[in-house]
């Protein structure tokens, strides 16, 4: 861990200025990793901000504020994965060579704008029901970024390349030490501060079971969509689990 490595983790996954690095090594993707989970906080304060502020107004305005520093932060980054992924799942048919050749086309079809409006109206929807005057609702905005880019790692050690590229190089260097380590941090803290956030320890595996089980690998753009449904999927919960203590 070293400041290059997380100045290119800051660079990779947000639009947040960061000082620029002299040269571009390859194995710098991989020896950033171990800052996703930190990234994501960072993205999760950004979101709680922008819910807390807007919510003075209304759910709905706190809502889309919060989902628009969501996307604003993160260059739609994994939004785009997902709309990509979303275009070769549906034109493939489990044939993981059409699913590359499909990701490979720089444009978006009907499966991946359906795709994206769906992910977006979701989150919006899911958004408004945080309660932007409870403190620790917002805490736990910090966690869901960072559980889902947690995800990432543990995706790219359980689940093969498909392909080379970034999602291959990622892969290089992560130590699963580290990784448990993470995740044990990130449970002891959703104990604490949002239990339903644990669900992420069952999300995540199933997730790599499904690339597993669909493809049989996984992509840079499959690890952008896994991000983008492990958000949605723990925001879900935590929102039912608000409700349900209501």
């Amino acid at each position: 861990m070293n400041l290059r490595t997380f100045v290119y983790a800051l660079q990779f996954l947000t639009r947040i200025p960061a000082p620029a690095l002299s040269k571009f090594d390859p194995d710098d993707l991989s020896r950033s990793a171990v800052w996703f989970p930190v990234i994501g906080l960072i993205v999760g304060a950004l979101v709680a901000l922008g819910v807390w502020a807007g919510g003075h107004v209304s759910p709905w305005v706190g809502a889309l504020a919060g989902l628009i520093l969501w996307v604003g932060v993160t260059g739609a980054l994994h939004l785009d994965g997902l709309g990509d992924v979303a275009d070769g799942l549906g034109a493939s048919h489990r044939d993981p060579e059409r699913f590359l050749e499909v990701l490979r086309d720089p444009h978006v079809g009907a499966f991946g704008v359906i795709a994206m409006t769906l992910q977006i109206a979701a989150k919006l929807v899911l958004l408004a029901e945080v309660p932007s005057s409870n403190g620790w609702a917002l805490a736990a905005l910090l966690l869901i970024p960072a559980w889902a880019r947690w995800g990432t790692q543990v995706w790219s050690l359980a689940v093969p390349p498909l392909a080379k590229g970034s999602g291959e190089r990622f892969s290089w260097q992560i130590r699963k030490p580290v990784v448990a380590a993470q995740g044990l941090i990130l449970a002891t803290v959703s104990a604490w501060a949002a239990p339903a956030l644990l669900t992420a320890l069952i999300v995540v595996p199933l997730v790599a079971i499904y690339w597993k089980a669909r493809l049989g690998g996984i992509t840079g753009d499959c690890l952008g969509a896994s991000v983008e449904i492990t958000e949605t999927l723990l925001l879900f919960f935590f929102v039912v689990a608000i409700a349900l203590a209501a």
